[in-house]
């Protein structure tokens, strides 16, 4: 029987009445006419939602409809039916007069008790949800959710109730299970499941607990067996239904379709198959579809709207941003550099955008601090990437991230998680709350897909969950469909602009595009610095992208095909478009514009490069843009005024600068000197004013050249110095730092300084290193053998200097298992040492063995030693031995993280 609406403490409250009396329309109308009339519509109202006091033992089927807010004819209802006969329930999804949904099963087991059939009907209550919030990123910064609720009690074998929620919008549908009570309920299964016509188009993903699979056209009963991704979307009719999950923490865990092929029914299948426990009462994420045209699709804000709201309540410090990333520069490589990053700070600061991302590598340097401290006096913040098992107990959180703090980092990329269980949930609670306290920003890769996760934690700025550019060669087809799926739920870090890649399959202007279609609170691009140079337009366009946005309309597009977006911020119009189609004349229609002339600016593929176009337009104005094959392009639109000539604002800029030495490194003897030259040039953003070059040595060396000046150096000037550099004959064996110093005033009056570091290397007297000798013969497992650094797994020098246990040396050999050095001594050394271990770099991971060979006869062996082991010293007679072979064999465990350094390695004679 129905009841008076419950405050369960699930529910949020009661903002607005199901059923309002309508204001009387006659004048006159008599009290009695208008109660009868209230009535009527009341009766009206309970009729069709079903909530007319029923006995709960009534022997037919019973059936509720519930509807979006305001009840229209055309508009969204979720029925939900209970099957007399076996007490089975399940839902159908309609939109107007067609049905999306098929009648589909609700229900959940525990280990207690099955409610998935033999279910009775208790109660219902309905209200209406009301909730305005605000959102730090996404595709709407400010938004309202109107939804209406019902709750259904069931009973179950046992006495054991269950409560099913269901929420319906103009935007879809919703509905999760409450299983009151106290203590731990642990949930085996869900039998929630979708079902869709066979016949329905799909568009899915192959389910990985990270997300990264190629979304591929099927029919929704022809897709293979197996599992699937949320979002997953599928179109019946004009309809289109994107299903996902909202609203999860550690209290459950994650889910993804099961399908058997040949049915159009998708079920709902836990992590990992694992059961889930939590303290009583248990509430279950929402069962998530959004329903609509593809517009509805991709501007729905649904997956936040359902999901529980925010848990910082200052948001001030949360600040969204452009982010230079220079991991597709390079890999590993260019983390390892101090200069390099420092390089792509001052790019960010050039082009006013607002951080760089360090990745995976700086752990192993000791520069950090550094290049913070370096990057604040530019304007920029610091990103930085970490293994989520860095940061998995409460005792490695303490330490981290204070850390990261005090070394002024604004926030993390925590990457690998990898698993959508319970546990993992639970962590995601853990270091969310931790990150917030820190006032650290959040972009997760190697995670689940956002459910909703950036609403209660704003911190969050981006998430992967997406194959996205890293992967290099990416069909146009799964790029065109993402903006319909995945890029239809959160901020997407699809980290475009990797030109250097030579394997993308877009054109310029399409990739320029994707800054506008994948919305991201942290958008990072990709590129080298040299392939943004090379493109002023697309360097132009991205100085002036936001990167939140006020508002966001799909103007076009079919998922695979191509997607073509306006997203608006501060009353300018931001336009991006990708196809994967052949050449032709993209048309957009401007209907979406305000009255009055607009400047309207489009950056398309030309002969030779990225060109802009302006016109004057109104809203009634059709643009007709020339797109390349897998093309697309981006724009801007703003109001036109008198004179106006651009949609362009300023930009807070800083001079791009470099400072470039050689050489690099140097080797010397004890007495001995070394000519070392300086080169400051003003590349873009000038000009540089109260220029200064100047040169620091350790105490005691001597040094002969002057220190240079200039006035000011405009773009495309430098600046010059040489210098000779005297070594004392006492100076300490090993290495010392010759520092070349830059010193300038930027516009506003800012003095910055940039330094680079000449390592100048003394040998002593009787040694040779081995790293300085010819190679006789060479093999390693990845890549070259590297001389004087870490193996860098791919091309000669990009290793990270040779470090172990928390030592770092100038000399030696870096090697991969399996790997061997052969080295010709013709009889002229007395001795071979070195000190040798796994390299810092790869953790506690690898695990190796170290050979000495003299004229082929083992001479020195290592135990097994492996990433948290210290150096071993090896000291080895090698009078008269005409050839020495260095080799390093797999530690037993297979090959994976098997770096290892010959570190100080050197023949005395």
């Amino acid at each position: 029987m129905s009841t008076v609406p419950q405050q369960d403490n699930d529910v949020e409250p009661r903002t607005e009445n199901l059923v309002r009396t309508s204001p009387s329309t006659a004048p006159g109308r008599s009290h009695r006419s208008r109660l009868s009339a209230t009535l009527t519509l009341l009766l009206g109202a309970l009729l069709a939602l079903g909530t007319l006091p029923t006995p709960a033992h009534a022997a037919t089927d019973r059936s509720w409809t519930v509807r979006e807010p305001g009840r229209q004819p055309a508009g969204i209802s979720a029925v939900v039916d209970l099957d007399a006969a076996d007490g089975t329930l399940t839902l159908t999804a309609r939109r107007g007069a067609t049905t999306v949904l098929e009648p589909a099963p609700l229900g959940i087991a525990t280990k207690d008790a099955d409610l998935t059939e033999g279910l009775r009907f208790t109660s219902t209550t309905t209200r209406q949800v009301t909730e305005h919030y605000t959102m730090t990123t996404g595709k709407q910064l400010r938004r309202t959710a109107r939804m209406t609720e019902s709750r259904f009690s069931f009973t179950g074998a046992g006495g054991a109730r269950l409560d099913l929620l269901v929420r319906v919008a103009d935007d879809g549908i919703a509905y999760r299970y409450v299983l009151p009570g106290k203590g731990d309920i642990t949930v085996v299964r869900e039998a929630s499941a979708f079902q869709l016509p066979g016949t329905a188009q799909a568009w899915l993903a192959p389910y990985t607990p990270y997300y990264e699979g190629e979304y591929k056209p099927a029919t929704a009963a022809d897709a293979g067996d197996g599992s699937y991704a949320y979002p997953s979307l599928f179109q019946v009719g004009d309809t289109y239904a994107l299903i996902t999950e909202s609203d999860i923490d550690g209290r459950y865990s994650g889910s993804h379709l099961v399908h058997e092929k040949g049915s159009g029914r998708y079920g709902v299948e836990l992590a990992e198959g694992a059961a889930v426990t939590s303290a009583g009462p248990l509430t279950t994420p929402w069962r998530t579809v959004v329903l609509g045209d593809l517009a509805t699709v991709t501007e729905s804000t649904l997956v936040d709207d359902l999901a529980a709201p925010s848990r910082v309540e200052d948001t001030s410090w949360i600040r969204p941003g452009k982010v230079a990333w220079s991991w597709l520069d390079g890999f590993a490589a260019a983390q390892r550099s101090l200069s390099t990053q420092q390089r792509f700070v001052d790019y960010s600061a050039a082009h006013g955008w607002q951080y760089t991302l360090v990745d995976d590598g700086w752990k192993t340097t000791k520069w950090m601090p550094e290049l913070t401290e370096y990057a604040h006096r530019r304007g920029v913040g610091v990103l930085v990437w970490v293994h989520w098992t860095d940061l998995d107990t409460a005792a490695e959180r303490a330490e981290f991230l204070p850390r990261m703090k005090k070394w002024g980092v604004a926030g993390l990329k925590i990457d690998f998680m990898d698993s959508d269980s319970q546990d993992r949930f639970r962590w995601y609670d853990e270091i969310l709350r931790d990150t917030a306290r820190e006032k650290l920003l959040v972009n997760f890769h190697g995670a689940s897909v956002p459910k909703g996760i950036q609403r209660t934690w704003p911190h969050v700025l981006t998430v992967e969950a997406v194959r996205g550019a890293e992967y290099g060669n990416v069909p146009a087809s799964h790029v065109t469909a993402l903006p319909f799926t995945r890029g239809a739920v959160s901020s997407t870090d699809y980290t475009p602009m990797a030109f250097q890649f030579g394997t993308r399959t877009v054109s310029d202007a399409a990739e320029l595009g994707l800054s506008v279609v994948f919305e991201s609170g942290l958008q990072h691009f990709a590129g080298s610095i040299r392939a943004y140079q090379d493109r002023p337009e697309l360097e132009r366009f991205l100085e002036q992208l936001p990167a939140v946005w006020d508002e966001s309309r799909l103007l076009s597009g079919r998922p695979g095909e191509n997607a073509t977006f306006a997203r608006r911020q501060d009353g300018r119009w931001f336009l991006g478009s990708v196809s994967a189609g052949s050449s032709g004349t993209q048309d957009v229609s401007l209907d979406f514009l305000g009255g009055g002339r607009w400047l309207a600016e489009v950056i398309r593929d030309g002969d030779d490069g990225l060109v802009r176009e302006t016109r004057t337009v109104t809203r009634r104005d059709t643009l007709h843009v020339p797109t390349a094959e897998h093309g697309g392009f981006a724009g801007v639109v703003c109001k036109a005024t008198a004179g106006r000539e651009t949609c362009d604002r300023p930009v807070t800029r800083l001079p791009l600068t470099s400072l470039t030495v050689d050489p690099s490194k140097a080797e010397v003897d004890s007495g001995a000197s070394v000519d070392i030259a300086g080169r400051f040039a003003v590349e873009q953003s000038g000009p540089a004013s109260d220029v200064t070059l100047s040169l620091r040595t350790p105490e005691g060396w001597k040094v002969k050249g002057d220190a240079p000046q200039a006035d000011q150096l405009p773009t495309g000037k430098d600046l010059s110095g040489t210098w000779t550099v005297s070594v004392p004959q006492d100076a300490r064996e090993g290495g010392h730092d010759v520092v070349v110093s830059a010193e300038y005033r930027a516009p506003g009056g800012r003095v910055l300084h940039v330094d680079r570091t000449v390592r100048v290397f003394v040998s002593p007297p009787g040694v040779d290193y081995v790293s300085n000798l010819p190679f006789a013969s060479e093999r390693n497992g990845w890549g070259p053998v590297e001389r004087d650094q870490a193996n860098g797994e791919r091309e000669a020098s990009d290793g990270a200097p040779l470090s172990i246990h928390d030592t770092t040396y100038d000399k030696g050999l870096g090697m991969h298992a399996d790997a061997e050095v052969v080295v010709e001594l013709q009889g002229a050394y007395r001795k071979f040492t070195a000190s040798v271990g796994v390299d810092d770099e790869v953790g506690d991971r690898g695990s190796v063995t170290f050979e000495v060979l003299a004229d082929g006869v083992v001479v020195a062996t290592t135990k097994v030693l492996t990433g948290t082991d210290a150096a071993q010293t090896l000291d080895v007679d090698v009078s008269g031995v005409q050839k020495l072979a260095l080799r390093v064999k797999d530690g037993g465990d297979g090959v994976d993280y098997d770096h290892a350094d010959w570190a100080d390695a050197r023949l005395t004679t």
